[in-house]
């Protein structure tokens, strides 16, 4: 029989230490299934990232690029790398670095490019009754290669200069349809998936995290519950040798007569 509140406490937390290993193992069922589905998510798009033969990132041929954007990723938007994720045998975007860095290609191309605006001989009257041109044409605005410039109708080339959708003067004649061009739908709609994906990859690494966590409490509270039940089955041998004899209380002689 147990000594009742230590052999009852042994087996609570037994019970309790059972507990977190299922509760453990259903997230890690859950976190399994939710790293299947974000792979075949992964497969189906099938974007992978360039390496050279020395197992380098590459971007456009040149390793020169890859740094670059690395360069976006860590300082500019200072995103924790985990170089591990990089792995040249498996090129396939299906981690966070990877998504990340994927969106750091799409952020740094735009950032770093130039949008032609063609003008029409309307746009050309609309910007002179709106405003954005002097009455003779010239133009003011914050491009600066074309200020103090008589725009006629034709093709004019912005530079988009590291600008972020809230950069660019929305009204203005050339840069407005600037802003169009560089960060279009298809511009916000790939940062939107890329995000989601990188999301997702970091959320399924904190639930594993979870569930190793379970598994570990759960093992720790069925030793405890065991060194418990144990120490309450055990039976107590009694003391038959008198405490005189371990103190030398009592003479020689009688010891040896016991």
């Amino acid at each position: 029989m147990f000594k009742k509140p230590l052999g009852l406490l042994g087996v609570f937390l037994i019970v309790v230490g059972l507990g977190f290993f299922v509760g453990g193992g259903y997230a890690y069922s859950q976190v399994q299934g939710g790293y299947g589905s974000l792979q075949a998510f992964s497969e189906a798009q099938n974007v992978e990232l360039s390496y050279n033969e020395d197992g380098q990132l590459t971007d456009r041929g040149t390793t020169e690029g890859a740094e670059a954007i690395m360069q976006l990723l860590e300082d500019d938007w200072n995103f924790p790398v985990v170089e591990s994720d990089l792995d040249p045998n498996d090129p396939l975007v299906n981690t966070a670095t990877e998504y990340m860095y994927q969106m750091a290609t799409i952020g740094y191309h735009v950032l770093h490019g130039e949008q032609m605006v063609t003008l029409t001989a309307d746009d050309i009257a609309a910007g002179i009754e709106s405003g954005a041109l002097d009455p003779d044409g010239t133009y003011n605005g914050v491009v600066e290669a074309y200020q103090g410039e008589v725009l006629e109708a034709g093709t004019y080339t912005v530079p988009v200069d590291g600008r972020y959708w809230t950069g660019f003067a929305r009204t203005d004649i050339l840069d407005g349809p600037a802003r169009e061009g560089a960060w279009s739908g298809t511009a916000h709609g790939l940062f939107g998936e890329l995000g989601v994906g990188a999301a997702t990859h970091a959320t399924l690494q904190i639930g594993l995290g979870i569930s190793i966590l379970l598994a570990g409490l759960g093992f720790v509270f069925l030793v405890m519950g065991g060194a418990f039940v144990w120490q309450a089955r055990r039976k107590e041998i009694p003391d038959t040798v008198p405490e005189a004899f371990l103190t030398e209380q009592v003479p020689m002689k009688d010891k040896q007569t016991v």
